[in-house]
């Protein structure tokens, strides 16, 4: 648990049970207001978190989820039904699936297999009246002269929401920006690389959502993976970078390399961009056994795997 603004604070929700992986930001305005629940097995931490802060659940007014990617959404369903007066705010693409996760479901048992329930079980629907499907710009008064705007942000997913809070002026921005690595703070201050998921990854509409997101001047950003930074000049300037050294990689081993099968071509460039970037932060004195390293190899697999469907499907059309 920590503060991080006069009324906001942010719980470690130890996805994977790695910390500050994944958190949930408390909004503690007039209506309580909780940006992302991380997966189900997280509940316990969110719960001990909410505990901690005195939010008996019945007060829980508003949850929010950037998008329905498992580990920012799976957890939703669990909470909301302790949460008897709040109300689900989602982008109307991913509300169906909220209501019905069948397909969730499937579609992650088909890549995670036997795994499926330790990392996400259960899943639960939440009813569709509790459900509100928000509009691009549409604001929602979380308390007097307390203000948050919705934003449409696509790049990472088709369906992904960022929020402005006009009172702090902290934008969350889930991982349409990428995730940021608190782990190297004290060490060589603010770090952030790119997120690039299957399938729905655009390197075009991540830089406007970055752009739009830019308009907005936050005093900080607020990541789903992991925490706060103030240091929004550098974040913007470095994404772009680093998503144009991942497209260049993705495109040099699909023509150097065109006829590995698609899990052969990701873990290729997989293990070429984790190498690379490791071998920079280590000549920046990080320790080569930093325990960073295994979170971002996991980050760096699956943005690996959006980056090759990405620049195949552009080469196809």
């Amino acid at each position: 648990m920590k503060k991080i603004g006069e009324l906001t604070y942010l719980i470690d929700l130890y996805d994977l049970s790695y910390p500050y992986r994944t958190g949930s930001y408390v909004i503690l305005s007039d209506e309580i207001t909780i940006i992302e629940t991380s997966a189900s097995p997280s509940h316990e931490y969110l719960l001990n978190g909410l505990n901690e802060l005195n939010i008996p659940l019945e007060k829980v007014k508003n949850l929010i989820v950037t998008h329905i990617h498992l580990d920012h959404s799976g957890g939703a369903g669990l909470l909301m039904e302790k949460c008897p007066n709040a109300t689900l705010y989602v982008h109307p693409k991913g509300a169906p699936h909220l209501e019905n996760p069948t397909k969730l479901i499937a579609s992650a048992k088909q890549v995670y297999g036997e795994d499926f329930d330790r990392l996400f079980d259960p899943i639960l629907p939440v009813d569709q009246s509790k459900i509100y499907s928000v509009q691009n710009g549409e604001e929602l008064m979380i308390g007097k002269n307390h203000k948050l705007s919705f934003l449409y942000t696509p790049g990472h997913a088709n369906h992904h929401i960022s929020i402005f809070d006009h009172n702090s002026k902290y934008m969350y921005t889930g991982d349409t920006i990428g995730i940021y690595y608190p782990q190297l703070e004290s060490e060589i201050g603010a770090f952030v690389l790119p997120s690039t998921s299957p399938n729905q990854f655009s390197y075009d509409l991540m830089i406007e959502s970055l752009n739009l997101i830019k308009s907005y001047k936050p005093d900080a950003i607020c990541f789903g993976h992991f925490g706060l930074s103030n240091q929004t000049q550098y974040i913007y300037e470095t994404i772009p970078s680093y998503l144009d050294f991942f497209m260049n990689k993705t495109s040099t081993i699909i023509e150097q390399h065109p006829h590995l099968t698609f899990y052969e071509k990701s873990t290729y460039l997989s293990n070429a961009l984790f190498e690379e970037i490791k071998q920079e932060l280590i000549s920046k004195n990080i320790q080569a056994d930093h325990p960073v390293f295994n979170i971002m190899k996991l980050d760096i697999e699956v943005s690996a795997m959006g980056l090759i469907l990405s620049v195949e499907k552009n080469k196809n059309q």
